[in-house]
């Protein structure tokens, strides 16, 4: 599986939040592909969001009006993707001014984690220990316990 999380925000190398999100790169057994942009205009964030989305990917907006799942749940979800052939899940966070319709629009799923607000750069290291999660639940490894 290839996991492409497109972002809004450009995360500081030596970050705790970067430190995060590269531990659990490492630890994945799928291909991570980061891409970032600079906080821009909602519909220059938006260009760059849609514009860099691999072809043929499910894209899943993170967005406050998503569903909220259990991580089993979202599990199951991209499991029933991958038994249907699909080998590209792209992740799209915004701005802090969240995301447009017209992105909205092109998700597969709309996901929300809760209502509380994150700051952007600790949410993509929230997102991606949900992809290892994600990962040890398919794999039926005692990583996640519910």
């Amino acid at each position: 599986m290839k996991v492409t999380i497109l972002a809004i925000g450009k995360c500081k190398k030596n970050s705790p939040e970067a430190q995060l999100i590269a531990e659990y790169v490492k630890r994945s057994g799928w291909e991570i592909v980061i891409k970032e942009k600079d906080n821009a205009t909602q519909d220059v964030e938006a260009h760059f969001l849609l514009e860099n989305i691999p072809h043929g990917a499910k894209v899943v907006v993170l967005d406050e009006r998503g569903a909220n799942m259990k991580s089993v749940e979202l599990a199951q979800k991209v499991e029933n993707w991958m038994l249907n052939g699909v080998s590209d899940i792209c992740f799209l966070i915004g701005g802090a001014d969240g995301h447009l319709q017209e992105t909205r629009d092109k998700a597969d799923l709309l996901l929300s984690f809760g209502k509380l607000t994150f700051p952007h750069m600790l949410m993509r290291a929230v997102l991606m220990e949900q992809i290892y999660r994600i990962q040890t639940i398919i794999n039926h490894h005692p990583y996640h316990r519910e």
